[in-house]
């Protein structure tokens, strides 16, 4: 497997980790789709995204939902900001942007699902995106 900007540092500042920088909101471990640690800089282009994804049966919900620390290193690029998301069969169906420098914490992102019935892929995204 390649070494991207997502892949690099898994289990110890990506992917499910135990944190050393933020406390998670239930549990021991948190789920890093970018790095916890900041300083780590990557080439990156728009379109390019990580995301986490699982099968889950939707029949009889009306919301997907999910809480999220969203931190933006400083220095991004003019025009361009990343964004995440709640994406349903690889389609966006909720998101936040996050600009340069920032920090949001995001509690309650949800997506509207009740129109949907049977098992789908849910995931949540993070993208880098142009403005």
């Amino acid at each position: 497997m390649a070494l991207t900007a997502f892949t690099s540092r898994l289990g110890v500042g990506q992917g499910r980790i135990r944190p050393q920088r933020a406390t998670p909101v239930s549990g021991e471990f948190l789920f890093v789709l970018g790095d916890e640690e900041p300083g780590h800089f990557f080439e990156m282009a728009p379109g390019d995204f990580a995301e986490v994804t699982q099968a889950v049966d939707v029949t009889g919900l009306a919301l997907v939902r999910c809480a999220l620390r969203f931190r933006v290193p400083p220095g991004a690029p003019s025009g361009l900001a990343w964004e995440a998301s709640i994406v349903v069969d690889g389609v966006k169906y909720a998101r936040c942007i996050g600009r340069s420098g920032r920090e949001r914490l995001v509690t309650d992102m949800a997506a509207n699902v009740s129109k949907l019935s049977g098992v789908h892929t849910v995931g949540v995204r993070l993208e880098l995106i142009s403005l």
